[in-house]
């Protein structure tokens, strides 16, 4: 295993981990720890972006360039994210089993349509 992929691995576990940790002190109501799980929370994704920067310069690519392309593609997976976890809240939560399948799958195709938009078809 080359280092900078031991090093990514490392952050990339503390960060999903700060960041999994925070999201469930902010979600669960019994803890009363939103604002702390936020805090938690925003860490992690503090750490996931540090472990992005590292291993880039460890690996000497370039700096991600901004463009629309990017833009876009940020926005696509939010959204795919967003609405997957709204399915899966629909579902688990609060009890609309069809509604959160369905709004689950719509965010699964729009994560999957990510692949051939960042990578092409061939």
């Amino acid at each position: 295993m080359k280092k900078s992929n031991f090093v990514a691995m490392i952050l990339g576990t503390i960060g999903g981990i700060l960041f999994a940790l925070g999201m469930c002190m902010a979600m669960i109501p019994e803890w009363n720890a939103f604002r702390p799980g936020v805090v938690m929370g925003v860490a992690g994704a503090v750490v996931l972006l540090i472990m992005v920067l590292v291993w880039r310069k460890m690996e000497h690519k370039d700096p991600i360039h901004i463009s629309g392309k990017t833009i876009g593609s940020m926005l696509l997976g939010i959204v795919g994210a967003l609405l997957l976890g709204v399915g899966m809240c629909l579902t688990m939560v609060w009890s609309h089993m069809v509604a959160g399948i369905a709004i689950g799958l719509i965010g699964i195709v729009l994560l999957l349509c990510l692949i051939p938009l960042t990578k092409g078809l061939k």
